[in-house]
């Protein structure tokens, strides 16, 4: 399966009903096959492939797809609507199809992606906050102001009976975005750091402030003096051939 949704070489457009055939491979299919060919100049632009119709002739199908750059094509063909877009999503029609992909490919179907909404669940500290971001901007709601309905009418039932209530939940997750943010830029010495990313030691550090453009160091100006007054050594780098504005 290809990253344009062709089963064999049924790119977009090919009727469920087509039979083995001289079909134009589409751009994307070219580009990604090219390294197999020795480069793009050297990939065909037409290939022979058993149609949709052929194919569904089988007593079983097999589809394979890995990689990482086939996951988003992937949960169309699986998920996705029926569509001469995505020839793929033919074989959800078929009596005995089989679809192989490797966990990489696999990593945008609801079952891997949001398994809460379709099974039981093993609630890990990973899974819980995950789930809770997503209910949060699937409802538009901050963290705290989530409820125990959002939780029930959206698939996360069983995570407020292992876990709840709700609201621990929430604080729980809370506490742990809040914790990535750091209190202060640089250490700061006798401060409690078990909970933030950054160390309070050493104290004084080396900064670099990039800057793709002065005026973005310039803006930044409070911050540099507050830096400076710490005690640290501050440096900032002009991402610019500075012939206009420095």
């Amino acid at each position: 399966m290809g990253r344009t949704g062709h089963a064999g070489f049924n790119e977009p457009g090919s009727a469920p009903n087509s039979g083995t055939r001289l079909v134009t491979l589409d751009d994307l299919t070219r580009r990604d096959a090219a390294r197999d060919f020795g480069g793009k100049e050297y990939m065909p632009t037409k290939a022979i492939t058993m149609g949709m119709g052929t194919i569904f002739k089988a007593h079983e199908i097999i589809l394979m797809a890995w990689s990482g750059k086939k996951a988003p094509i992937i949960k169309k063909a699986v998920e996705g609507e029926v569509s001469s877009e995505v020839p793929a999503t033919y074989l959800q029609l078929a009596d005995n199809v089989e679809f192989i992909v490797d966990e990489a490919a696999a990593a945008e179907l609801t079952r891997f992606d949001k398994p809460w909404l379709v099974k039981d669940c093993v609630w890990d500290e990973r899974l819980i906050k995950k789930a809770v971001i997503w209910l949060s901007n699937t409802l538009g709601k901050s963290i705290l102001k989530l409820t125990e309905e959002d939780y029930n009418g959206n698939g996360m039932a069983q995570l407020v009976t292992e876990q709840g209530p709700a609201y621990a939940i929430n604080i729980h997750v809370f506490n742990k975005l809040q914790h990535t943010i750091t209190g202060w830029l640089g250490g700061k010495p006798g401060a409690d750091d078990s909970q933030r990313p950054e160390r309070a030691l050493p104290a004084r550090k080396r900064v670099i402030i990039f800057s793709p453009h002065p005026d973005d160091v310039i803006s930044m100006g409070g911050t540099f003096i507050r830096l400076i007054d710490q005690g640290h050594d501050v440096h900032g780098a002009y991402q610019t051939s500075g012939n206009t504005a420095v």
